[in-house]
């Protein structure tokens, strides 16, 4: 399997060479947030450092706690801060076209939540070959893949996801004492965080010798796929009584679908903790989510690179505390 993914690397990086700028996605696609002068902040110092904060996307609210942690961040440095997303989290050639165009405007690091763990490599290494420090957040770049390229060691935040999304499974298998049938829906697959989730959550539900696993899809974060993709599974496999879902967002497509079809009895857990799983939780809809302190990984992303920058040794990982969150801690 290693060596396939590297073969997979070496095949992209030629297309990536030969893509012109015609062929991105066009500038307007791409979000970037209020700027700070807007916001009412104060101007940065002449000599300070520019940081860009590049993630998946904001119509997902982990990241946009992401970017109050950084801007906090910013705020404390007095340094300058460029928040730049695609549209989707699934869009990684907008992602792609970010890293270009902060390679061209020579920023002094860039702090990246990558859509994908692959596929992000070759750009991150050029802007590594120009100088430019890199820090990962939140989902983990291919070790072989950087490897392979010759990309020097690269620090990363993030939360232990297999433990996290083992402890937010092992919840509701808990609540399991005769047969039931069980299934996943999965982030991007591509994506190390979904593949560690995807793992934690299998352990505990394995764990249960009652339970098994009928149905493994991947929803790719998104609500409207959750919804969708929890229909099909539904569909197939009347009698699930438990799903996990690797993130929140497709927790809640896959809750409305629920809803819509009347299905009650069943017991989903999921993960990151957004204000509506809560509400959701509260009202029962939901047993379980995982607090992985968004604003946390922004704050501590953004610290790493100015350290870096300011030559100061910065740790090879750095794991955020995440937080199971249930109807008994909200209380």
């Amino acid at each position: 399997m290693p060596f396939l993914r590297w073969l997979c690397i070496l095949a992209w990086i030629p297309a990536l060479v030969a893509c012109s700028d015609s062929q991105r996605p066009t500038v307007p696609e791409v979000v970037a947030s209020v700027s700070p002068q807007a916001r009412g902040e104060p101007d940065p110092a002449p000599d300070a450092r520019k940081i860009a904060l590049v993630m998946k996307t904001l119509t997902n609210p982990f990241f946009i706690e992401m970017e109050k942690g950084a801007r906090r961040a910013q705020k404390e440095l007095g340094i300058e801060l460029l928040v730049k997303t695609a549209s989707q989290e699934t869009s990684i050639e907008q992602q792609i076209q970010i890293i270009e165009d902060l390679i061209r405007m020579k920023f002094d690091a860039i702090v990246i939540a990558p859509g994908d763990s692959l596929r992000l490599v070759p750009v991150l290494k050029t802007a590594q070959e120009a100088g430019i420090q890199i820090i990962n957040i939140d989902n983990r770049l291919d070790a072989e893949a950087m490897k392979g390229l010759g990309m020097a060691p690269v620090p990363f935040i993030s939360v232990d996801n297999e433990k996290a999304a083992y402890a937010s499974a092992a919840f509701i298998a808990r609540q399991v004492h005769k047969p039931a049938k069980a299934a996943l829906l999965e982030g991007i697959r591509s994506a190390d965080n979904a593949r560690q989730r995807k793992l934690g959550a299998e352990r505990a539900f394995k764990e249960n010798p009652l339970i098994q696993i009928v149905a493994r899809e991947t929803a790719n974060w998104k609500i409207d796929e959750g919804r969708d993709v929890a229909k099909r599974i539904f569909s197939a496999h009347p009698d699930i009584r438990l799903l996990f879902c690797a993130n929140d967002m497709m927790a809640l497509g896959a809750l409305q679908y629920l809803q819509e079809a009347g299905r009650d009895g069943v017991l989903v857990a999921a993960y990151d903790a957004l204000d509506e799983a809560q509400r959701a939780i509260r009202a029962g809809r939901l047993q379980v989510t995982v607090n992985q302190q968004a604003a946390e990984q922004g704050y501590q992303g953004i610290l790493l690179a100015h350290r870096a920058l300011q030559g100061g040794k910065v740790p090879e990982v750095v794991l955020v505390e995440a937080r199971l969150v249930t109807l008994e801690s909200l209380k």
